[in-house]
């Protein structure tokens, strides 16, 4: 599997990410079918198929339940095998998603993530924009907070997870390292903000590549999982899609496509 940098760092990240909402919430979430959170053993054994992979990208954050202390207790000695992404601003609370984007609160968010995750840093630390991208960005005072973090070596790179092709757009011109944004071959409207990212060199995660599952409400005839991933990795700003799965088929067959499409 591809590796491509991680902006500002001497990181090399898997072309696909694991992303683990489902290692810790189950609730509100926009999935098509329910689930039951896995238990560790069956987080284990993803984990060592998705190394086993070639993966080395893991995708978590506060509001993903208790994914974060579930793998803060479950990679050990391996913590250093992978790339971790997080995210600060979003808080999942009793059923609810609550949002808080002062410094203070992306400060202590951060640590309260370092210590769920018994680790000294993460690789990547994300605003999780509540949808006012401008106002996170520009108002918040929370990109300075993670450009302290940064400095103080708790995060190796910042950015945010986008909602609107203006906030993308902005996070670029300012320089962060990393956008994550939705791109699909049922949902181009982001494009935009790829675009900007590959002039500028700014790194790019991407969510619901397969749409959540749902393949735009109908699943295209052939592969749906190959079309989507052939389709996103053609933009050269691309740097990793992030796919969130607790099924082991499912995360081979994800290898297996992109491996056929890297081969090309």
């Amino acid at each position: 599997m591809h590796r491509r940098p991680l902006h500002s760092t001497d990181l090399l990240v898997s072309s696909l990410g694991l992303g683990t909402v489902k290692f810790g919430r189950n609730q509100q979430v926009k999935y098509p079918t329910a689930f039951d959170l896995p238990s560790d053993e069956a987080i284990l054994e993803l984990l060592d198929l998705a190394l086993a992979e070639g993966i080395n990208l893991l995708d978590t954050a506060p509001a993903y339940g208790t994914s974060e202390e579930r793998l803060g207790g479950l990679l050990g000695s391996r913590r250093d095998d992978w790339v971790i992404i997080s995210k600060a601003g979003e808080d999942f609370i009793d059923g609810k998603s609550r949002f808080d984007f002062s410094p203070a609160a992306i400060s202590a968010s951060v640590e309260r993530t370092l210590s769920r995750l018994r680790t000294d840093r993460v690789e990547c630390l994300l605003l999780h924009s509540d949808g006012n991208d401008l106002e996170v960005l520009d108002q918040s005072g929370a990109v300075g907070a993670l450009l302290a973090l940064k400095e103080q070596g708790k995060i190796r790179s910042a950015g945010i997870s986008t909602k609107t092709v203006a906030g993308g757009l902005r996070a670029v011109e300012l320089g962060l390292d990393v956008v994550m944004v939705t791109y699909n071959p049922w949902f181009r409207d982001e494009e935009p903000v790829l675009d900007a990212a590959a002039q500028a060199g700014t790194s790019v995660f991407l969510k619901k590549a397969l749409g959540s599952g749902w393949f735009g409400g109908e699943a295209p005839p052939g592969n749906p999982v190959a079309t989507a991933l052939d389709f996103v990795f053609r933009h050269p700003a691309t740097t990793s899609a992030i796919v969130g799965t607790i099924n082991p088929q499912h995360l081979r067959e994800n290898g297996e496509a992109l491996r056929r499409i890297e081969e090309k």
